[in-house]
């Protein structure tokens, strides 16, 4: 034998000649700081930061506008912790944030947010776009060179751009993180700009537009809320700002492209997280301090001019000789945090560095989701969860690029650029990321409950509670932003996830689902343990012995039929050699009938000794078979009398265990529910007075089948004729009293009547082979023969059981007039003492009563345990 060692060695040899023979040019691979730290800080100070949070902070003050921001980052960076310990738990391929939580919760959750957070992706293109569309259009407003009317400019350059941008990203990841290097360089630049800019004493023409430098009385005036117009709310505000923190996912979504991702994730998205926060938070507290809410741009309107005529003036412009009165009385005032989009620009040091940073900062953010969207959404395809998108799957060069998502992404951002309104795009795509957000925060925080020992993040900073902390703010927030957006968010997540888990996809990722599912059920069959039996909870517990499962359909389609989502079902098999390989295929077998089983196993030469065994063996705790299920032997008169002797003893092995019995004989042998008519009768026979527990609930448990519904249940009774119907009002009654629904109750005193002779004849014939014929044979003869051949027949068994033969040969015609067009005939099981009656006598017994009837017959006692009540406690 090979060690290991060995093996992998030579298996690298043999790469190793290939790859002298085919040399292979490695793919790109990132670190930490370009790959990760510096895209998520691209992705964050995106369009919001430069054209939006001087006018948030207009909205809702220097103070709101922080709450905001920290609220963000709380909820980003309790992301990043859960997303760190996520992406060091194990190698992380391509798929980022869906690879992440679908190995994480599973396939079900995992598809649904792999779509969601595709298409927010894609939205979040032509968000960035759309802003950096603005910012253009303001330039051509302001050198008069507008192409159309400015919203359609806004469509014109948005096309333009970001098919430009899709050429970058073509030219794959190499270019891709060149251009981001570039963007990085100059939003830096920029920053310095603006805080440069601020220190700058004003001039005229900028105190015309509201700005006046560094001002106490400015900061206190914007530190308070003034809202505006249909959007001025709190939430209102915090879903525009929402998805500037949304960049944070933007190295883990190219997991694939990294060096080390257990490593570059955590330490590249936490710092990204801290340094932009304080980026916001430092532009909102520097701008609030520095320009005034509404301004006119005129500089003729000072308090001296000649259009001032004395009266009051107001707004915090007059305190600097500046009358803004009119405009701000009137809403109309085009200049001043609350009314111009490009105040950084005025109150930068040098104006066209701030319009380059908005440049860098739209497109680089743009070009992160627009690579982003498509790899994420080609692991998804790749996965198979979904119908129709496995063409998507398909990657091109040593990158494996998705072109073709590339091209659906592409579509999906025109679509939204269209729109050409950022206001509106910006909390589309903030329930989107929210949601993500919230299960990346369940997964983490699930995979620590159930202590699954396959949860080892190497990432240690974290907590559970504040991974679920961060799940449920994000949910909370998702309704506070746009309830109807949320629901439309979570129905989507709802489909997707009820279509996944009706489709049950051939993948085992190892989820933390499968971890808690194994952990809930282990808690339930302990605490099972601890309660004792009720028989208002009683249910058949099955162990069949199929065999293979998929040699007898018949009778495991009939106990699935009363045990799916009802009880348990085992299906048992005894072999003589092992069957390991085997299991799984049946378990296949089982899968695709849609039947509800465990499969067991055991191997050893003796079936009665291994049905005895699987009894014992089979099921957890509470969660045992109390009810063996098996076959009728129909070649029991030509098989050896020792498995004759044998199948008639695990009968009597199942009582000895307090274990109920039902033996199914069918004609043909064919799939059950092929016999089965929607208006059938199900005929319900007793061979006793009193019917027992087990043989009335399981008709019953079979009418609450679709297949069976409509069947009418029919009771017979034996009964003598002078107090028949006393009798049958007797068993209706208690049969109301259990409410079982069987409200055809039939007493045959004929039963009690002698059988004919030919049903005689025929028992005879059939009990002939197996006679003793003692003849004039001394006792101790006698004797030595019974003990030789057990199963054979005496003279003193016939005269013992002659009423007890005779009355099953009278049954056989009963069945034959009152039965032949049931769907089913369910009946006592005849017993007898262990060691007393002969197997021989016993199995004609079973024979005579079912021959030649076309239904299927079920032979069933129970365990002397009761299975129906009809008292409350």
């Amino acid at each position: 034998m090979q060690s290991s060692h060995d093996s992998s060695t030579k298996d690298g040899e043999d790469k190793d000649v290939e790859a002298d023979e085919e040399p292979e040019t490695e793919p790109v691979r990132f670190g930490w700081v370009t790959g990760v730290m510096i895209r998520c800080m691209l992705n964050i100070w995106g369009v919001i930061l430069y054209l939006r949070l001087p006018w948030i902070t207009a909205q809702a003050g220097i103070g709101l506008t922080w709450l905001i921001i920290i609220m963000s980052s709380i909820v980003t960076s309790i992301t990043g912790l859960s997303i760190s310990a996520i992406s060091t738990n194990g190698k992380v391929k391509a798929g980022g944030t869906y690879f992440l939580i679908s190995r994480s919760l599973g396939p079900e959750l995992g598809g649904s947010i792999g779509l969601l957070f595709s298409f927010a992706n894609a939205v979040a293109v032509a968000m960035h776009v759309v802003g950096f569309s603005e910012t253009v259009k303001d330039l051509l407003v302001e050198t008069d060179s507008i192409m159309s009317d400015p919203v359609n400019d806004i469509r014109i350059v948005g096309v333009i751009t970001v098919t430009g941008l899709m050429g970058i990203a073509l030219a794959g990841m190499e270019w891709e993180a060149k251009a981001q290097v570039v963007f990085f360089f100059v939003i830096m630049v920029s920053f310095v700009n603006y805080f440069v800019g601020t220190l700058i004493p004003a001039s005229p023409e900028r105190m015309a537009k509201g700005y006046f430098s560094y001002r106490g009385d400015i900061f206190l005036e914007n530190i308070g809320p003034e809202w505006r117009g249909e959007t001025g709310s709190f939430f209102g505000m915090f879903s525009i700002f929402f998805p500037s923190a949304t960049g944070i996912l933007a190295g883990a979504n190219i997991s694939g492209d990294l060096k080390d991702p257990a490593v570059a994730i955590p330490q590249g998205t936490l710092m990204a997280i801290f340094l932009t926060t304080l980026t916001y938070l430092a532009i909102a507290a520097t701008i609030g301090s520095c320009v005034i809410r509404d301004a006119t741009g005129s500089i003729n309107d000072t308090l001296g001019a000649g259009n001032f005529t004395g009266g009051e003036c107001a707004g915090l412009g007059c305190n600097y000789g500046w009358n803004f009165t009119e405009c701000t009385l009137a809403g109309t005032c085009e200049y001043g945090l609350a009314n111009d989009y490009q105040t950084m620009s005025m109150v930068s040091a040098f104006s066209p560095l701030i319009t380059a940073g908005i440049f860098a900062a739209t497109l680089s953010s743009a070009l992160a989701c627009l690579v982003s969207a498509p790899k994420v959404f080609q692991c998804l395809c790749q996965d198979n969860l979904y119908p129709l998108i496995g063409f998507f799957a398909k990657g091109y060069g040593k990158n494996q690029e998705p072109l073709r998502a590339y091209a659906l992404t592409f579509i999906l951002a025109v679509a939204f650029i269209l729109i050409a309104e950022l206001n509106t795009i910006a909390p589309i795509i903030s329930n989107f990321f929210l949601c993500s957000y919230a299960l990346i925060n369940f997964s983490c925080f699930h995979a620590t409950i159930t202590k699954s020992p396959g949860w080892r993040p190497s990432f240690r900073y974290f907590s559970k509670w504040t991974a679920l902390f961060g799940a449920i703010i994000s949910v909370v927030i998702m309704f506070l932003l746009n309830w109807w957006s949320a629901l439309i968010v979570v129905g989507i997540i709802f489909v997707s996830l009820a279509y996944v888990t009706y489709k049950k996809p051939e993948v085992n990722w190892g989820s933390s689902v499968q971890a808690g599912s194994y952990q809930m059920a282990l808690s339930h069959a302990m605490s099972l343990s601890d309660v004792e039996d009720h028989v208002k909870n009683f249910r058949p517990q099955c162990l069949v012995l199929s065999g293979p499962p998929n040699f007898r359909p018949a009778l495991v389609d009939f106990v699935a039929a009363f045990t799916k989502t009802v009880s348990l079902m085992i299906c048992g098999n005894v072999a003589e050699v092992r069957v390991y390989l085997q299991a799984g295929e049946q378990l296949r077998w089982l899968n695709a009938r849609k039947i509800r089983s465990f499969y067991n196993f055991i191997t050893t030469g003796n079936l009665r000794a291994g049905a005895t065994s699987l009894m014992q063996v089979s099921g957890l705790g509470r969660l045992k078979p109390n009810t063996v299920v098996l076959g009728y032997k129909h070649n029991w008169q030509t098989d050896s009398p020792q498995n004759m002797e044998n199948y008639v003893g695990i009968i009597h092995d199942c009582f000895d265990l307090s274990v109920g019995v039902c033996v199914l004989r069918m004609r043909d042998g064919l799939d059950v529910s092929r016999t089965v008519k929607a208006q059938g009768d199900l005929a319900h026979l007793f061979s006793l007075p009193v019917p027992t527990g087990l043989t009335l609930l399981i008709p019953y448990l079979l009418t609450r089948r679709k297949r069976w519904s409509r069947c009418r249940v029919r009771v017979f009774l034996s009964s003598q004729i002078a107090n028949a119907e006393e009798h049958r009002e007797e068993i209706q009654s208690l049969l109301n009293k259990f409410r079982l629904g069987f409200n055809e109750v039939v007493v045959l005193p004929e039963i009690m009547w002698r059988p004919e002779e030919t049903s005689r004849k025929e028992f005879e014939d059939l009990i002939a082979p197996y006679r003793l014929n003692e003849g004039q044979k001394g006792v101790d003869t006698v004797e030595e023969m019974k003990m030789e051949a057990p199963w054979k027949v005496t003279d003193e068994d016939l005269r013992i059981y002659k009423k007890k033969s005779e009355q099953h040969m009278r049954l056989h015609e009963i069945l034959q007039d009152h039965s032949r067009n049931a769907a089913l005939i369910v009946m006592s099981l005849p017993v007898v003492r262990k060691g007393v009656c002969p197997s021989a006598l016993y199995m004609a017994w079973l024979e005579t009563v079912s021959k030649g009837l076309h239904p299927p017959v079920a032979f069933i006692r129970g365990n002397q345990e009761d299975a129906l009540t009809f008292y409350c406690q």
